[in-house]
């Protein structure tokens, strides 16, 4: 299971940078000088990405924490990652080419992060349980 986590955090690594330069880029492309939530992506993937699983991948090494459930929690884990990178990336491009939204549209894009946000966060205890159930 650590190498899974070293592979994880890589691949959010490269995924953390590829959405840094694409918020540079575009919005220099676009002439956008405001605050836009594209530059959520990159410190998202970086942190609940690659620190993220470096971090399983330490604890995991200590304390053997993972059971057959572990897998199957992560892949939750990771939808919930790519559904609120998705939010992100939807309002920052409506900001960057200045679409007026709808209020229906404007809540769907923040409902979508928001699932994304709550899948994630419950993840993120449920992970933390297993590691103090071993922990103790």
């Amino acid at each position: 299971m650590t190498k899974r986590f070293a592979n994880l955090a890589l691949s959010y690594a490269v995924i953390a940078m590829i959405f840094g330069v694409f918020y540079r880029e575009f919005t220099k492309f676009s002439h956008f000088t405001e605050q836009t939530n594209l530059a959520f992506l990159h410190t998202h993937y970086f942190v609940l990405g690659m620190f993220f699983f470096l971090v399983l991948m330490l604890v995991e090494k200590s304390l053997y924490f993972s059971d057959r459930n572990t897998g199957k929690l992560l892949i939750v884990y990771q939808v919930g990652l790519n559904i609120t990178g998705l939010g992100f990336l939807l309002r920052g491009l409506t900001q960057v080419w200045g679409t007026e939204l709808s209020r229906g549209m404007d809540a769907s894009i923040s409902g979508i992060a928001g699932i994304g946000h709550i899948l994630t966060g419950v993840c993120i205890i449920l992970l933390l349980l297993k590691i103090r159930k071993r922990a103790a």
